[in-house]
């Protein structure tokens, strides 16, 4: 056995229900006398309660999906006018998106509290879209020094999208089996992640205002996000960041319709991961335990269902091959990823 491991620094505090304590001593340990929160219009109560009687000194709430550049420009002055000392993030990935872009040029601490499963605040990979492409890198500036997470704030997010944000997180595990910088560590996590979202999502359908579904799916987001951190953006997360910035498609549905086609498509020429992604399951095979989860749950299933025309399919795979690892288990073509596009848009069976 010989790999290279790098594990990313960070402070996790998990505690439902605590989340606004959680953070007042997190600011005092830093200590941060001027925060800005960034919460977009829809969490604007939920942030407010979070970081009520903090020093917070200005509330941005200008948050869009996949971080458009002029957005992230606009919140960079707003950082620099308020002499910020702390970036508060309270959201879903946009809004972490959001504030990474923030501390890319400013070097400003993030602390995150997120209220999905995106997992974006455990890792130290950026985006940001512009003329209908999205550009990622990564840098240790954008890791949040500390992840608030409280499941209770959860709560209010709708199944559907719960449903559609733990997919996500799933596909970060599935993508750290085979990305660039897979490694031992990698899949042990990844596994766990796997189990942990196998249990949890279904408890949540199950029992909607229940904590033990929600801290399961977060326990396993957070272990998918450190995952794919350290392992890499595979095959899965170039085509979701290919599809985003081209059509603008929602993040998470995005990522949910497309997994179970990857993971047919990758795991015949890794056999090995595709075991243990099974044993995470609990089923025979790794397609199969995935296509069981989606059916428990109701997950998204086409693309065309989220706006993506079909016409766009040709310049979309031209563009997957082009970003495409190099070392991906199976063979990236135009023809196989056209293939691959056409049936994640019309919601055919993944083959």
């Amino acid at each position: 056995m010989r790999f290279d491991h790098e594990t990313l620094g960070q402070r996790v505090r998990f505690a439902s229900g605590q989340a606004r304590e959680s953070l007042a001593a997190e600011l005092d340990l830093l200590g941060s006398a001027r925060a800005m929160l960034i919460a977009g219009t829809e969490e604007r109560e939920l942030a407010e309660r979070v970081t009520a009687g903090l020093p917070v000194v200005v509330h941005h709430d200008e948050v869009v999906m996949h971080v458009p550049t002029d957005v992230a420009a606009r919140a960079r002055e707003v950082a620099t006018e308020h002499q910020v000392d702390v970036i508060v993030s309270v959201g879903g990935g946009s809004t972490t998106g959001l504030a990474k872009a923030v501390a890319l040029t400013s070097g400003i601490p993030i602390v995150a509290v997120p209220t999905t499963y995106a997992g974006s605040e455990a890792t130290n990979v950026w985006g940001m879209t512009e003329s209908a492409k999205k550009t990622t890198g990564v840098d240790d500036r954008v890791l949040p020094r500390t992840v608030i997470y409280d499941a209770s704030l959860m709560l209010s997010l709708p199944q559907h999208l719960s449903i559609a944000s733990g997919l996500n997180a799933l596909a970060h595990c599935v993508d750290s089996m085979w990305a660039p910088r897979a490694d031992p560590i990698n899949a042990a996590l990844a596994v766990e992640g796997i189990r942990a979202l196998n249990l949890g999502l279904p408890a949540i359908l199950d029992d909607p205002s229940g904590l033990d579904g929600r801290e399961q799916a977060l326990y396993g987001a957070y272990l998918a996000a450190v995952a794919f951190a350290s392992a890499g953006s595979g095959l899965h997360h170039k085509i979701c960041h290919v599809l985003g910035g081209m059509f603008d498609l929602p993040h998470a549905q995005t990522h949910a319709v497309v997994l179970p086609h990857v993971l047919a498509f990758n795991v015949p020429a890794a056999p090995e991961a595709g075991e243990r992604i099974a044993s995470a399951f609990g089923s025979a095979t790794a397609v199969a335990g995935l296509a069981a989860l989606r059916d428990r749950i109701d997950a998204p299933t086409a693309l065309r269902d989220y706006g993506m025309p079909e016409d766009g399919i040709e310049q979309a795979a031209r563009a997957v091959v082009e970003a495409a690892p190099k070392d991906n288990p199976t063979d990236v073509t135009v023809e196989n990823i056209t293939t691959l596009l056409h049936a994640a848009w019309e919601g055919a069976e993944p083959r």
